[in-house]
């Protein structure tokens, strides 16, 4: 509750700075104040989502890692506010402290978060959840600082000039809400493009610092005695500085922690605004890895054998005329272009960065055989799911769904109902569509959903697996190495329109195995004897491999 202000004795001159002593006119004050509160709105919610974007990046699985985030971000802003109780009779030293912590705090979460998935999340025992801990801890840390600021800058406003309290908090939320706002645009739309997000959060920290610290030095100093003035300024200069050492540093800090993540042969590393992309080998006759969104979408030797599993079972029958949804790299193209009788490949691709690396990047071009130089090849830039909307009827041979994993949430729409129920639209007669499902052994429910969501669509399928190169590495779109959770198959699904399935025409030259619901519980009954849908993994591989 607020309280009314003491009034002036009989015959005191009115003030003309109000009871805060201020240095402007009143007007001009509370002005500075919802400044102050539109500004500190916005770099909260960068910081919210710079740990969303970095837990989804690292970590994986969107859906979670900001449910995670905002729920402890939430909780904690409402344990801060009470705890601003506690500063009410020392509010602008209070602001200033927590503005302080947070710029601190908030600036360099990206750059702590990185450092320590980068260097220390191969660990496994007991730091296993290392990297998980540290970005709850993060939440839970910028939650409490965000929510003391607001009952802080009410009061605040308030000791500039008194209002009622329904006035004052509309005033507050509304330039609280409005900050909001213009952060969550400028975070994707500025910061990450022209920034990248370390020195993103490093200046939003520098941002919300300077703000705090001129509204408590400068509008606010009568408040404070001359130890709090100098103490407030001498810490805020060394905040600045820290996040200034780091804002020069951070080029460094982000190579070396990418090499620690992807290896020493990274050669690109890009932000598309649609992606990360990161290039790591393929020159020298080193093997090319293609990471998107630090998700390994190209893997070494098992890059060939992947899209030859892809691809080549769904060209069995015709395929005069080829629609590739995804496959930005041109990796898919190219197995479809060795193919005799392929007269159009259409290629829809959301990311445009992506493809120009596809043509230019010497080992990513090299691995995709120079496709988009081929008169056979369309591009078209576009979401696969808006583009398929409008695509003309009966006018594919075959539909190859080169996309991002399924078990990514961001992809979920990719593997609807409503995605496979187009694709079905744009299917010749006897055309087929095939899609990648994910691994079948880490992940055998996202694979059997797959299945029956195109069902649903109207389409039948016909499962099969085939087995990566390296059984220490993992196969498909999936960053982490190693480990027992790490995926160590691919599963796809070659579906055409009614209730047949489409027979699974094996080419010799692709080490593909027919993949049914018994089939699956009899891995599990063989894992332990080490073998693979009861027969010997050997017989999964071809030689030539």
């Amino acid at each position: 509750m607020i309280e009314p202000h003491a009034p002036a004795p009989p015959g005191a001159p009115p003030s003309r700075t109000g009871p805060a002593g201020l240095p402007v006119r009143p007007g001009t004050g509370r002005f500075l104040v919802l400044v102050c509160v539109f500004v500190c709105a916005a770099c909260g919610l960068v910081y919210e989502l710079e740990l969303v974007a970095f837990a989804s990046y690292l970590i994986g699985d969107t859906v979670t890692q900001a449910s995670v985030v905002l729920s402890v971000m939430v909780f904690a802003m409402g344990i801060g506010s009470l705890g601003a109780k506690r500063l009410r009779r020392h509010t602008a030293v209070g602001f200033g402290a927590v503005e302080t912590l947070l710029a601190l705090v908030g600036g360099c979460s990206a750059m702590a978060l990185y450092a320590v998935f980068a260097w220390t999340g191969g660990w496994g025992g007991p730091w296993a959840e290392g990297p998980r801990c540290l970005l709850v801890a993060f939440s839970l840390a910028i939650g409490l600082l965000i929510g003391a600021e607001v009952p802080l800058l009410m009061e605040l406003i308030q000791r500039i000039r008194r209002q009622d309290a329904p006035t004052a908090v509309a005033d507050l939320f509304a330039a609280d809400y409005v900050g909001a706002l213009v952060g969550g645009l400028a975070f994707p739309f500025v910061l990450l493009p022209f920034f990248g997000q370390l020195t993103g959060a490093l200046l939003t920290g520098t941002v919300n610092l300077v703000a705090g610290g001129a509204l408590v030095l400068g509008l606010f100093r009568r408040d404070l005695t001359r130890r709090a003035r100098w103490s407030l300024l001498l810490v805020g200069l060394t905040v600045l500085g820290v996040l200034a050492s780091a804002a020069a540093l951070s080029a460094d800090f982000e190579r070396a922690a990418r090499r620690a993540v992807y290896g020493t042969d990274v050669r690109v590393a890009v932000q598309t605004g649609v992606q990360e992309v990161v290039l790591a080998g393929g020159t020298d006759g080193r093997p090319l890895d293609l990471y998107l969104d630090g998700r390994l979408r190209v893997g070494g030797q098992d890059a060939r054998r992947y899209h030859e599993a892809l691809v080549h079972p769904a060209l069995a029958g015709p395929h005069a005329r080829v629609l590739i949804l995804g496959g930005g790299d041109g990796l898919a193209a190219r197995e479809v272009l060795r193919r005799p009788g392929v007269r159009r490949v259409d290629i829809v691709e959301l990311d445009a960065r992506l493809v120009r690396l596809a043509r230019s990047d010497p080992g990513l071009a090299a691995a995709n055989g120079h496709v988009y130089a081929d008169p056979r090849v369309h591009l078209t830039t576009a979401d696969a799911l808006g583009w398929l909307r409008t695509a003309p009827r009966a006018s594919y041979d075959v539909v190859i769904a080169d996309l991002p994993d399924p078990g990514i949430t961001v992809s979920t729409k990719l593997y609807s109902e409503e995605f496979y129920g187009l694709t079905r639209r744009v299917l010749a007669p006897g055309g087929r569509l095939v899609v990648h499902a994910g691994s079948v052994t880490t992940r055998p429910r996202v694979f059997w959903t797959v299945a029956a969501t195109l069902r649903a669509a109207g389409l039948a399928a016909t499962p099969y697996r085939v087995l990566g190169h390296d059984p220490g590495f993992p196969a498909g779109p999936d960053r982490s190495a190693g480990g027992p959770e790490a995926p160590h198959d691919w599963g796809f699904l070659l579906a055409a329109a009614g209730r047949a399935s489409p027979p699974l025409r094996l080419d010799p030259t692709v080490p593909a195995a027919i993949l049914t619901p018994a089939a699956l519980a009899a891995d599990r009954r063989a894992a332990e004897r080490g073998r693979i849908g009861g027969l010997p993994p050997s017989t999964l591989i071809h030689p030539r491999y």
